[in-house]
């Protein structure tokens, strides 16, 4: 009994030290001070929206989506809470594809897109899911089959009215994204208008300054793409995505 101890205590202490990359054990969490924003159950603080009918759910201890939503206007699920500084560990994966092909570009390291010799974007074709995790309510990283990897600052690398600088901090240092199908853990700090995101124990945004971030709002979990009207089928690049594993510490 005393080896087998030995050996958990061993295993704990690793995975802390790990960073926490893979599903980890309540107690983990806990014991560094967070709180649990999901309890694996139910959607119990968390605002379903109005005429979702069902598409956000849980199924077998997740958050499931399948990009179908019937609500008018905002389709993303948010949390009932506000929060303003904190640290925030997330666990998704994307389930599968749209039934069509995206244009996929490639994101320089300075924010801009490749483009060829007459100044012409690269757009090559590709299977995408695309979803985010929506900081303060509107400060999304984008969680996508990029071959920028997730964790990208949209609207910060956009806004071309930033300094390069700034531009260029939104944009992930390498892909640390796992194969479509296997769970991905992102931990993620915000403080005022600055986020660093580690996507599988590893950081990709450091330090990021994001101009305008609100200084309180809930989290959420973003739609993306839905049903095309004309075939009746999912759009490329929607959200077939789920979430498990969230916990929040305020700073």
């Amino acid at each position: 009994m005393k080896r087998i101890k030995i050996l958990l205590t061993s295993v704990c202490f690793l995975c802390i030290n790990l960073g926490a990359v893979l599903a980890q054990d309540k107690c983990i969490y806990e014991k560094e001070g967070y709180t649990k924003l999901f309890n694996g159950k139910d959607l119990s603080g968390w605002v379903i929206p109005t005429g979702d009918n069902g598409h956000w759910s849980v199924i077998d201890g997740v958050i499931d989506y399948d990009a179908r939503s019937e609500a008018d206007g905002n389709k993303s699920l948010m949390s009932e809470n506000e929060y303003m500084d904190f640290q925030l560990h997330v666990e998704w994966r994307f389930k599968g594809y749209g039934d069509h092909l995206f244009k996929l570009p490639t994101i320089l390291p300075n924010g801009e897109y490749l483009r060829d010799e007459e100044g012409n974007i690269i757009e090559p074709l590709g299977p995408n899911s695309d979803s985010g995790i929506l900081l303060k309510g509107v400060g999304q990283t984008n969680l996508w089959c990029w071959s920028v990897g997730s964790g990208e600052l949209w609207s910060v690398r956009n806004n071309k009215d930033l300094p390069p600088e700034v531009r260029a901090g939104a944009v992930p240092s390498s892909n640390q994204d796992n194969p479509v199908g296997l769970w991905n853990a992102f931990d993620i700090t915000v403080v005022g208008e600055r986020i660093t995101i580690k996507n599988n124990g590893i950081v990709v945004i450091n330090n990021a300054l994001y101009p305008g971030l609100n200084v309180k709002g809930p989290i959420g979990f973003q739609h993306h793409g839905g049903i095309n009207p004309e075939t009746g089928k999912l759009q490329g690049a929607s959200s077939l995505v789920q979430f498990r594993n969230i916990w929040i510490k305020e700073l």
